[in-house]
């Protein structure tokens, strides 16, 4: 293994770094960097994250981290790292756990409820609704239509598409910036960068360094970073088929619709559209594929 670092996108890393009582001041830090200063977390209480349905027949969910803070607001924290069609309306159901678990069972329950945020780190950017958006972080809220003012502000769900940041180290300046370098970029560092000396990214990097790994720890890592490699490369795979499969199905339409409006103009739209469509229905099936075998 030539990584210093372990790769915090990998089901071992990101619970290791976030999900333990352990480590949970990395966890508080990067909550409170997210929400931008509207939250003061002080402190958190992790909660079981196998949440099971009303019934023994229903669905039940499983969450990467589950928290909550000194104020009884929870928060569902998931790491994505496979496109999911439905992955919206996934955050949607999983929010509604910890919503009905505050249901006061007997007496006069005034349905009074605790803020519940659900937010998404994906490793992927949206195919739909937010793909055209330059902007990696995304706050949504119900919203009163004609006004669009928040109708409710205590259902939050927050999507942030780790792909599209982009800041080099010396552009990092809030500490969101630098929780988000860190998730992009840790395991391909081989030293702690200038920009990140706060006293957290100390407890992080000493944390995240596989060679102070109990010997079982390095197996647990390498079969989950095993995992995630196959991931990327079934990704990887998919869109260079795609890339092939739409450059010559664009160039086929392209070149009937420019027989029509230009052949050099019709050429490349085709082949630009072809390969976009290309592209998102093959995202679509391995996505599907992987999450039929299992891999979150």
């Amino acid at each position: 293994m030539t990584e210093k670092y372990i790769n915090p996108r990998t089901d071992f890393g990101f619970k290791r770094l976030f999900g333990s009582e352990f480590n949970k001041e990395l966890l508080i830090s990067f909550l409170n960097a997210l929400f931008h200063g509207e939250q003061d977390v002080q402190d958190i209480t992790y909660l079981n994250s196998e949440q099971l349905g009303d019934r023994l027949d229903a669905r039940r969910a499983v969450f990467d981290v589950f928290c909550e803070n000194r104020a009884g607001e929870k928060f569902i924290v998931e790491m994505q790292n496979v496109y999911q069609e439905f992955f919206k309306d996934r955050t949607i159901y999983y929010s509604t756990f910890p919503i009905r678990e505050q249901a006061q069972r007997g007496g006069d329950w005034d349905f009074h409820l605790k803020p519940v945020y659900t937010i998404g780190l994906l490793n992927f950017s949206f195919a739909t609704g937010l793909d055209e958006a330059t902007r990696w972080h995304h706050e949504v809220k119900l919203m009163e239509v004609d006004t669009a003012r928040v109708f409710y502000d205590k259902l939050t769900y927050i999507y942030v598409e780790i792909p599209k940041f982009d800041k080099r180290e010396d552009e990092l300046v809030t500490m969101y910036d630098k929780w988000m370098y860190v998730l992009k970029n840790l395991s391909a560092l081989m030293n702690r960068p200038a920009a990140l000396q706060e006293r957290v990214f100390t407890r992080l990097f000493e944390q995240a360094e596989i060679a102070k790994f109990a010997p079982e720890e390095v197996k647990l890592y390498e079969d989950s970073m095993n995992a995630y490699r196959d991931i990327v490369n079934a990704i990887n795979t998919a869109r260079k088929d795609s890339f092939a499969e739409g450059e010559a199905k664009g160039m086929e339409e392209g070149l009937a619709k420019g027989r029509a409006e230009g052949r050099k103009e019709g050429r490349a739209e085709g082949r630009e559209e072809g390969r976009k469509e290309g592209i998102k229905e093959v995202q679509r099936k391995t996505a599907m594929t992987l999450l039929r075998m299992g891999i979150p």
